[in-house]
């Protein structure tokens, strides 16, 4: 069967899917989950569209790019977790995370480490970073583990979804969706802040 034209942005990726097909969304998605500079919602989208198609298979496509995110986050984890801290002790103080900071970061990641885990899946540049945040921060693994799944099904779901079924006027939904991703990545930080806000509150009237 003849791949469909993919519409507007996902065209460029229409040779590397048609060449590679489920190894280039598991390729893709993953490294780009360990802070590698990949289009790896963008290769999502459009595996979806072909599947749509009858090009791919979308519960292939949803099985590969689940597995691939959460196996590339666990690699960020792993990297943040091992080399990290020193990282942030050695260069912190040249971006004003000194080690008192990066204590208080790490007890706020303890207590709401969950919710930023399966926040950050759908925010560009926390995607990204996220396993890396959370390795440094020391969040327990199996804590991250289940968390980083939650976020990695939600975000597979909804994107695979919405290609499948809407198919070339995917371009338009991701548009409108994009639009409001800057208000809803304010909020995300408005909500973070005053969560480390209310924990540093916390922990001065103990002493």
């Amino acid at each position: 069967m003849a791949a469909p034209p993919l519409p507007g942005p996902l065209a460029h990726l229409a040779p590397l899917l048609g060449d590679y097909g489920y190894w280039a969304v598991g390729a893709v998605v993953l490294v780009e989950d360990f802070g590698v500079p990949a289009p790896g919602e963008t290769i999502l989208i459009a595996a979806g569209v072909y599947a749509g198609a009858g090009r791919l298979n979308i519960a292939a496509v949803a099985g590969i790019a689940f597995l691939a995110a959460v196996l590339g986050d666990n690699i960020g984890y792993l990297i943040g977790r091992s080399g990290g801290r020193a990282s942030v002790h050695r260069w912190g103080r040249y971006v004003l995370l000194t080690p008192k900071r990066l204590h208080a970061a790490e007890e706020f990641f303890r207590r709401h480490g969950g919710k930023v885990v399966t926040a950050a899946r759908f925010v560009e540049g926390l995607r990204q970073a996220n396993g890396i945040i959370a390795g440094t921060a020391e969040m327990p693994w199996r804590r991250f583990l289940v968390f980083n799944a939650l976020g990695a099904a939600l975000w597979v779901g909804l994107w695979a979804s919405l290609a499948y079924l809407a198919g070339s006027h995917i371009t338009a939904v991701y548009d409108e969706i994009r639009r409001y991703q800057l208000a809803a990545l304010v909020g995300f930080g408005v909500i973070v802040a005053a969560l480390v806000t209310r924990h540093l509150v916390r922990r001065r009237r103990e002493r």
